[in-house]
């Protein structure tokens, strides 16, 4: 026994214990990973079958990346990663490697951590098409969306086939104000191209056995009229006698919206080579009905959210309804993540030991799949520290003890006489 012995015991569970310190001291810090201090046996260097080992050193102190518990939060921009990747995020001239989610927009719209680092990923062009190549720093649209005019218009519904003619001997043949002129009808609402609504209303009028006239109007006044200004078609639906898809019209229909004047007062501009798509209309023996009615234009919108889908993309939502990608964040993976340099606030940057790299959208590969509204707690087991902290302890005096014992074997070899 050696007091070499005894205090490379003492270093090496002072080590321990430094390392089980800084475990339970974070805890509670979103995306840390805890560590472990690794020891070897040391021996002199002539070896043989009667050595005494000379004590103990600290070989390394390792990164444990295991899975630490994810829990939700009420924030769309906290982010949690269920598997191996790491955020990319960048300080201007490098990029570094995150756990931590919790990330924000700042003034100019970048996705930033607490510290001020850029989140990176794939940009989107103007009208939400993810451009995949080089990352650069996320950053949402700080303005709002353009307006978008009305080009096409879905309409499924169903005719109701027991319904007599209502065309009149005489024009003008529909009289929008008399309901009596025409069997049902149905509203939607349509925008120009400077987003100003305009109420579209089509009236359905029973003309022949299997045939209906569609008209239209826009603020009340019809779209299509002769030349002494009464109303038109714009189209004619034909059905087959079972009712089902009607013969004609084939496609879609083309029809233009003339400048009127809308419910605001405001003057709309014409709406022209709007699609109307009939296809789904069916004529059975059942009421009038409207499953479904949809329209591709939409008025200016501005930002009111931001949310992160399960692949990474970053949506912005408008106020007009509108929701339009963003970009697209991405993640890494490194062949050997233990040999990430730790850089502290919860950042890593790749070494020569990690490897470089492998980037991909969440829920690829082995990359890890993304949510969002959560974090991902400490991976540190704050039980089994307590009880590595109890250990640690007891061999730190154990190793104490052995140099107390080599101090009285030397003072009794002192006191002989």
């Amino acid at each position: 026994m050696s007091f070499q012995q005894g205090l490379s015991g003492l270093n090496a569970s002072s080590k321990n214990l430094e390392v089980i310190g800084n475990n339970v001291a974070n805890a509670n810090t979103i995306g840390a990973k805890s560590s472990r201090a690794e020891f070897g046996d040391m021996y002199a260097s002539a070896i043989n079958g009667t050595s005494i080992g000379i004590g103990v050193n600290l070989q390394a102190v390792t990164q444990q990346f295991t899975q630490g518990n994810i829990t939700t939060t009420d924030s769309p921009l906290d982010l949690a990663i269920n598997g191996n990747g790491f955020f990319e995020v960048s300080n201007g001239s490098q990029t570094l490697y995150t756990r931590n989610g919790q990330f924000q927009a700042d003034k100019d719209g970048y996705l930033t951590t607490n510290t001020g680092l850029k989140l990176v990923g794939y940009p989107a062009s103007k009208d939400g098409t993810i451009q995949p190549g080089a990352a650069v720093p996320l950053q949402l649209p700080t303005g709002g969306v353009d307006p978008n005019p009305t080009s096409g218009i879905t309409v499924e519904m169903n005719l109701d086939s027991r319904k007599a003619t209502t065309l009149p001997a005489t024009a003008p043949q529909i009289d929008f104000t008399n309901a009596k002129t025409y069997n049902d009808a149905t509203s939607v609402t349509v925008f120009d191209a400077k987003g100003q609504d305009v109420a579209l209303t089509y009236y359905f009028q029973k003309s022949a056995t299997d045939t209906w006239n569609v008209y239209a109007t826009a603020n009340g006044a019809s779209v299509n009229v002769d030349g002494a200004g009464n109303p038109l078609p714009i189209t004619t639906i034909n059905f087959p006698p079972d009712g089902g898809t009607p013969t004609s019209p084939v496609g879609t229909v083309a029809f233009d919206v003339p400048s009127t004047t809308n419910a605001a007062g405001a003057a709309t501009l014409p709406i022209t080579g709007i699609a109307l798509n009939l296809t789904g209309a069916t004529q059975f023996g059942s009421g009038f009905g409207v499953t479904n009615m949809t329209q591709d234009g939409y008025a200016a919108g501005l930002l009111t959210g931001v949310t992160v889908e399960k692949s990474g993309i970053v949506m912005a939502t408008y106020s007009n309804g509108q929701a339009k990608a963003a970009g697209q964040l991405e993640l890494a993976t490194f062949r050997n993540p233990q040999g990430l340099t730790p850089l502290g606030g919860n950042m890593w940057a790749r070494s020569y030991a990690s490897g470089d790299p492998t980037v991909g959208t969440p829920s690829t590969g082995n990359i890890g799949a993304l949510q969002a509204g959560a974090l991902e707690e400490s991976n540190t087991d704050l039980t089994g520290e307590l009880v590595d902290m109890i250990t640690a302890q007891r061999v730190y005096q154990a190793n104490a003890q052995t140099i107390k014992t080599q101090d009285q074997v030397l003072q009794t070899l002192v006191n002989l006489r």
